[in-house]
């Protein structure tokens, strides 16, 4: 598993945006991912995550209704379609997957990380 987060970049609060993340070696459809950011100074935080056929999905209540996780495994992409933005939500975005099909918000079930996309949002 080899993961690219793309898709960050500079918005206005109410904006929306797309980060997708993909598996270059093509090995995690069997995966659950999850996506993750850290704002400066804060530590990571859970954002969603989706099992490996997409029939699952979990959300941080912070971005709950806001935010939708989906994934094209033909495509080994996984999205994160973003919308409402605020202030808050400025942060690098990270996608990680996790050895097994279904997984949670706990980092520890996340094995493989990719590096980092930025969103900022202005106000």
């Amino acid at each position: 598993v080899q993961l690219q987060a793309s898709g960050g970049g500079l918005v206005q609060a109410g904006d929306s945006l797309r980060l997708s993340c993909t598996d270059s070696r093509r090995t995690s459809s069997n995966n659950a991912v999850g996506w993750f950011r850290q704002a400066p100074g804060k530590e990571r935080e859970f954002v969603a995550a989706i099992s490996w056929r997409g029939g699952n999905t979990v959300y941080a209540e912070s971005v709950k209704g806001r935010f939708t996780i989906s994934r094209d495994n033909a495509k080994n992409t996984v999205y994160l379609q973003m919308s409402s933005l605020t202030s808050e939500d400025t942060a690098a975005y990270y996608c990680a997957a996790a050895l097994r099909p279904v997984a949670g918000a706990s980092l520890s079930d996340y094995r493989y990380w990719g590096q980092g996309t930025l969103v900022t949002v202005s106000s």
